[in-house]
C-alpha cells in the first residue's frame, strides 16, 4: 500500500511540475504579448526590422510552409507505415533496416536538415530559399515521427479485425480502409499533432531554405519568413523587438490550438464515418 500510495504521489507532482511549467510559459507569454495582439497586427506587414507594424506576411508564410510540409509528408508516412506493418515481415532485413535509419532520423538535429535541404532543394533542384524548399526539409523532417507513430498504431489494431475480415472475404485494402485506419487514429492523430508541432516551431532547418524576407510571397517559389524565424531575429537581432516577439509567439501558439483543433475535428469526423459506412 505505501509504494502504491508513493508511486501515486511522484506521478501526480511529476504532472502537476510538467503542467506548472507550461503555466508559468503560458502566462509569462500572454502577459507579455497580449497588450500588442490586434487585428492590425495580424494583417499588416512588419516595418521598421519588425519593430512595429503586423505580422501578416508571416502568417501566411508559415501557413504555406507548414501546407507544404503536411501534404507531403502525411500521404508518404502513412504509405510506408502501412508498407512496414501490413505488407513487411516484422523480423526481415528490409524492415529492420528502415526502422533503424527512421530511428536515426528522428534523432538527427534540425540545423542538419537544414544544411541538407539547401544543398538539395534550394541549390541541386533549384528552387532557392522558398517556401517550396522549407516546407519540403520539414517534411523530411517530420517522416520519422509520423511514420512510426502510424505504424505503432496499425500493429496495435487487433489482429482479429485482420482474421474476420479475411474470413468474410474483404479485401486488404477494405479491411485496412474500415477496420485498421480507424483503430488506429488515435495513434494517427498523436502523431499528426506531434509532427505539426515540430514543424511550426522549426528555425534553424527554415533560416537555411525559406529564408528571411517579411514581405507577401506571390508563390511557393517565392522566399518567405516563418513565425519561429521572424520571433528568433526579433528576440536576437533586432533591439526593441521583445515585444513584437512575445506577441508573434503567442499567435504561433494560437496557430498552434486552432490546427491540432481541425485536426483533431477532421479525425473525429472521418472515424466516424469509417464506423458508420458499413
Amino acid at each position: 500500500m505505501f509504494k502504491n500510495a508513493l508511486t501515486t504521489l511522484l506521478i501526480w507532482l511529476i504532472a502537476l511540475l510538467v503542467s506548472g511549467v507550461f503555466a508559468w510559459m503560458l502566462s509569462d507569454i500572454i502577459i507579455h504579448g497580449l497588450p500588442k495582439l490586434s487585428w492590425s497586427f495580424l494583417i499588416e506587414i512588419p516595418k521598421n526590422a519588425g519593430r512595429s507594424g503586423g505580422i501578416g506576411p508571416i502568417i501566411v508564410s508559415t501557413v504555406l510552409i507548414l501546407g507544404v510540409a503536411m501534404v507531403t509528408a502525411v500521404p508518404l508516412s502513412l504509405a510506408t507505415a502501412v508498407l512496414l506493418s501490413e505488407f513487411t515481415r516484422h523480423d526481415s532485413v528490409f524492415g529492420r533496416l528502415v526502422r533503424r535509419s527512421l530511428d536515426v532520423l528522428a534523432g538527427v538535429p534540425s540545423i542538419v536538415f537544414g544544411l541538407f535541404g539547401n544543398a538539395f532543394f534550394c541549390i541541386y533542384l533549384g528552387f532557392g530559399f522558398s517556401i517550396l524548399s522549407g516546407g519540403l526539409t520539414l517534411a523530411c523532417m517530420v517522416l520519422p515521427l509520423l511514420i512510426r507513430t502510424a505504424e505503432e498504431g496499425l500493429q496495435a489494431a487487433p489482429n482479429d479485425y485482420r482474421l474476420a475480415s479475411a474470413a468474410l472475404g474483404m479485401s486488404r485494402s477494405a479491411t485496412l480502409v474500415h477496420l485498421l485506419l480507424p483503430a488506429a487514429t488515435p495513434a494517427l492523430l498523436a502523431g499528426l499533432m506531434l509532427g505539426i508541432g515540430r514543424a511550426v516551431a522549426e528555425t534553424a532547418a527554415l533560416i537555411f531554405t525559406s529564408g528571411y524576407v517579411d514581405r507577401m510571397p506571390d508563390s511557393l517559389f517565392d522566399s518567405g519568413r516563418a513565425l519561429s524565424v521572424h520571433i528568433y531575429d526579433l528576440s536576437m537581432n533586432v533591439a526593441g523587438g521583445d515585444a513584437n516577439a512575445y506577441s508573434s509567439a503567442l499567435v504561433l501558439i494560437l496557430l498552434l490550438l486552432i490546427i491540432n483543433s481541425i485536426a483533431l475535428s477532421l479525425a473525429n469526423h472521418w472515424l466516424h464515418r469509417s464506423v458508420v459506412t458499413p
